[in-house]
């Protein structure tokens, strides 16, 4: 029963913040004072508004909303979610665009388990549909899977990974985002020692903490500061008696959620006061700019407690990925072994999460690939989230990205090519 009160007085906190702005809304908003133009009651209503639907979305799990999906036949095709592999700790799931031929690039998106919901990707999944089978890991909600299931760490969040390649064939090629880039880089390590006919065609890592060190940031110095048993004593609760997962210890999203605000809180205090104004001046609409980022940002999931403890001690401060000294379910895992699998990295200038230098730290961990089969790519003014969503990851990564797994596609396993080249640091392909 330990911390199930805190974790119980955190929900309480969150649902008597979203009553306060549905009274708030309801008492500003009842018809008799619009005889009387107050601009505080005004103020009051859009005070409400944007209170009730911010603390309302915490616990909301966002749906995909992609239903339709124009072809370049000029056809509009329904886009069915299809559950390829069912787990108790997350699922592979396929977004098939039906009336359209199977598309001859099969990509799948290894979403980050990281405080917010796969649905994080919205955007990269939607471009990545023009032209490729798009699959997606898609992880649940930790307080409402029951204690029964079991345990979940880093070594099974690999295992996983290797069971949904497995299931996808060798002709995918994996893409992950930020958190899981070890991790992946791992399974397909694992894959090429104990099931080589597994293996991925390519491998794409986005802005994930390969090697911590390379690039410190707050994120790392603040691994480096706190202890395990400080972690374990703040930052772990137990599921109250109101979720599926009832007793189950986890990290959870609402305190992860404070975590990601607070590194940028003068900047979410604006974005809400602005958008107060905007509700009282009758500027602002359900899907607008300011709903659209914060009804996914705000959406939250807990983590196992024990994925949360061991991707603190393991990836960041025992640099086991970094150090090629990972182990899964007893098997040494041999970065080493990866010798068929093209692997690409993608950094962003401004990433204040995973700095330059963190990811591409693959590539020389990399030590059985020739570097024909290696490349990276800079892009200069993106920060975290840009090198996946927006403007940086629609124009000038994506395209790349796509090259990349084109120009590995006739590829076949175990045939190198004849003179390998230097490592491609910044630029798509490899010839």
């Amino acid at each position: 029963m330990r911390y199930m009160a805190t974790y119980d007085l955190m929900e309480s906190l969150r649902n008597a913040n979203q009553w306060l702005g549905a009274s708030a809304l309801s008492m500003a908003s009842y018809p008799m004072f619009s005889m009387v133009p107050n601009p505080a009651l005004q103020w009051m209503a859009a005070w409400g508004e944007v209170t009730e639907r911010s603390f309302q979305r915490m616990t909301a799990k966002p749906d995909w909303g992609i239903r339709t999906f124009t072809h370049e036949d000029g056809r509009d095709h329904l886009v069915n979610i299809e559950t390829v592999v069912s787990r108790a700790f997350g699922d592979l799931i396929h977004f098939n665009v039906a009336g359209r031929e199977e598309q001859a690039r099969k990509v799948l998106l290894v979403a980050p388990m990281s405080g917010h919901y796969a649905t994080l990707l919205r955007s990269t999944v939607k471009s990545l549909m023009v032209n490729c089978e798009v699959y997606v890991t898609d992880w649940h909600n930790a307080r409402d899977i029951p204690v029964s299931e079991g345990k979940f760490d880093i070594e099974d969040y690999t295992l996983y990974l290797v069971d949904f390649m497995k299931a996808l064939g060798p002709d995918i090629n994996v893409i992950a985002v930020c958190q899981p880039a070890p991790l992946t880089l791992a399974a397909t390590a694992y894959l090429a020692e104990l099931d080589p006919e597994a293996q991925p065609r390519t491998l794409t890592l986005i802005g994930g903490p390969i090697d911590p060190d390379a690039t410190p940031t707050d994120v790392t110095d603040f691994g480096r500061r706190v202890t395990m048993g400080q972690l374990e004593e703040t930052m772990i609760q137990r599921v109250g008696f109101s979720h599926k997962g009832v007793g189950r210890q986890v990290y959870p999203g609402l305190l992860q959620l404070a975590s990601f605000v607070s590194m940028n809180a003068e900047r979410h205090a604006k974005a809400f006061t602005d958008q107060i104004l905007r509700v009282s001046q009758g500027d602002a609409s359900d899907h607008d700019a300011h709903n659209r980022f914060y009804d996914e940002y705000l959406a939250v999931m807990d983590m196992p407690a024990e994925f949360y403890l061991s991707t603190v001690e393991r990836i960041f401060k025992g640099l086991e990925i970094a150090q090629n000294r990972f182990v899964v379910d007893g098997h040494p895992v041999d970065l080493g072994k990866i010798t068929d699998v093209a692997v690409k990295t993608v950094e962003g200038g401004k990433d204040d999460i995973s700095a330059p230098g963190q990811c591409v730290a693959a590539l020389d961990l990399c030590t059985g690939l020739p570097d024909s089969m290696k490349a990276s790519y800079l892009e200069p003014e993106a920060g975290h989230y840009g090198i996946f969503a927006g403007r940086s990851w629609r124009n000038n990564i994506r395209p790349l990205v796509l090259d990349f797994i084109d120009a590995n596609a006739g590829r076949k396993k175990g045939a190198r090519k004849a003179a390998p080249k230097p490592a491609n640091r910044n630029v798509a392909a490899n010839g």
